[in-house]
């Protein structure tokens, strides 16, 4: 298997390396869904365009990893599943659509990840979980209420992906997330109580729930989904990020992604 990317997915999925010839999984994306920047989303738009030309012509699967965030199906109508129409309400969320649609519209046989927040060690700073932590750690958090957040262990992606990559028929879009998706709020109060600390907290009010269904994927790895099945899953998903890199307290305030 070919890894295109060296981020924080790439770097996970380098145990599979060995495995599943004939596939190409591009893990090369942006790597924040506050992500706004042209430049960001065309550096990755011009490199998925040249891993399709490859794929179509030695004939390798692709697999791209695209978002199941609030930001895809977050809308008051949405049921998060991947075969009705979607209406993206972010930047990040309506690239991710868009390069979807040319994948889609190619001859390259493919599959599509619509991927939940992963979580894991060696995450990028201003991602979600290391972010809060790093924040709460530092005595003030900002925290967005009424946002919702579904949390995926990396190792439990990885796992899916291995599975799916045998499991799955071409040409499908399937979510990768837990199906579970909780108040951001109640991810800071047990980062606190993990921690054993109380931080000052700002709160902007936002409207951020959000459905992702996981029929498709349970349907295609029920033995991989059980271990993320059970109750109290994103607690645990948090436990392993403290326990797998300590927080240390910033300089300063941070903002960053809720």
């Amino acid at each position: 298997m070919e890894i295109v990317g060296d981020g924080f997915i790439a770097r996970h999925l380098h145990p599979l390396a060995g495995r599943h010839p004939g596939t190409v999984v591009f893990a090369a994306g942006v790597s924040s869904a506050g992500a706004v920047s042209e430049a960001q989303f065309a550096r990755e738009a011009d490199l998925l365009h040249t891993v399709i030309r490859r794929c179509t012509a030695d004939g390798r699967r692709l697999v791209y990893f695209s978002t199941c965030s609030a930001g895809m199906y977050g809308a008051r109508d949405c049921r998060g599943r991947e075969d009705e129409q979607v209406f993206p309400s972010s930047a990040y969320a309506r690239h991710k659509l868009g390069l979807e649609a040319v994948l889609a519209a190619s001859r390259a046989d493919h599959l599509i990840l619509r991927a939940t927040h992963l979580v894991g060690p060696g995450q990028r700073p201003h991602q979600l979980l290391p972010s809060l932590i790093r924040q709460i750690a530092g005595g003030h958090v900002e925290v967005h209420r009424g946002a919702y957040r579904d949390l995926l262990d990396i190792r439990d992606a990885v796992a899916f992906l291995d599975g799916l990559l045998t499991a799955a028929a071409p040409w499908q879009v399937i979510n990768v997330a837990s199906g579970v998706a909780v108040p951001v709020e109640e991810i800071v109060a047990h980062i606190e109580r993990s921690l054993g600390t109380a931080a000052r907290k700002t709160y902007r009010q936002v409207a951020g729930e959000y459905t992702v269904s996981v029929d498709r994927l349970v349907s295609l790895v029920p033995h991989a989904y059980a271990s993320v099945a059970r109750p109290g899953y994103h607690r645990s998903v948090i436990d392993r990020c403290l326990a797998a890199a300590p927080p240390s307290a910033p300089a300063a305030t941070e903002g960053g992604p809720r």
